[in-house]
């Protein structure tokens, strides 16, 4: 497995150090394939692998990333928000990867991987469960997505046509695993808590304007009933491990 992780940069700089200094000091001999993407923030990050000449948003960092690390010869990518911490104790990126080699010899070919998350408003698979294994699950939400770069090259890419701001772009990218021949996998040995929306909310109207298109591109993909859809998708799920 050749992982990178990836801290995706906008808002804040003391969230993205915070991050990137924790996953420092848990895994040091990942140091060079610890990066920070800065999505054009108007706080720049100093250290910052790579800055984007515009906001890409959230869909669009993330399959600029997946792009630039697969011609590098990535196998797997970790795209973290910057408002996310881990829980779990060190190491985390070598306990990652050897939980999602594990998950693989159980389940088979893995398209995206998570972290629990200590609480989640929006998507009830996500929530940790002490004591758990794994989970596999529908969709993942997007806060935390160890993505296969074979599943991103089986699925197109990074579907966020009509929807420029992303949400609910996490959702659908991670639904279409199990038809490309993958699966999604919630991990509750790895956990994570998260601020949601910490720095979308800084920015005057793009709550609303993202809420906007998100409905039109999930009405698009998955109906106009797409909150029931998700709502019982969410429900789905095997328990292994």
């Amino acid at each position: 497995m050749n992982l990178y992780t990836v801290i995706l940069h906008y808002g804040r700089e003391q969230l993205t150090k915070r991050l990137q200094e924790q996953l420092l000091e848990s895994d040091p001999a990942q140091g060079e394939k610890i990066l920070v993407f800065d999505n054009a923030s108007p706080h720049p990050y100093e250290n910052a692998w790579l800055r984007a000449e515009e906001n890409l948003y959230w869909a669009g960092a993330l399959e600029r990333v997946m792009g630039i690390l697969a011609g590098k010869g990535a196998s797997h990518v970790w795209f973290l928000n910057n408002d996310a911490t881990f829980v779990s104790k060190p190491p985390l990126i070598e306990r990652a990867s050897l939980r999602l080699a594990r998950a693989e010899r159980l389940v088979g070919p893995v398209g995206v991987y998570s972290p629990a998350v200590t609480a989640n408003p929006y998507h009830p698979q996500m929530v940790e469960r002490p004591g758990g294994q794994f989970r596999q699950v529908r969709y993942v939400d997007g806060i935390a997505p160890l993505v296969s770069v074979e599943f991103w090259k089986r699925a197109g890419g990074v579907d966020f046509a009509g929807n420029p701001y992303g949400y609910g772009v996490d959702v659908w990218f991670s639904s279409r695993a199990q038809e490309a021949g993958f699966v999604c996998v919630v991990d509750h040995q790895v956990v994570i808590r998260h601020k949601y929306h910490s720095t979308a909310r800084e920015v005057e109207g793009f709550m609303a304007r993202a809420a906007e298109a998100e409905a039109g591109y999930l009405a698009e993909r998955f109906g106009e009933k797409f909150r029931d859809v998700l709502a019982q998708m969410a429900t789905q799920g095997t328990d292994f491990g």
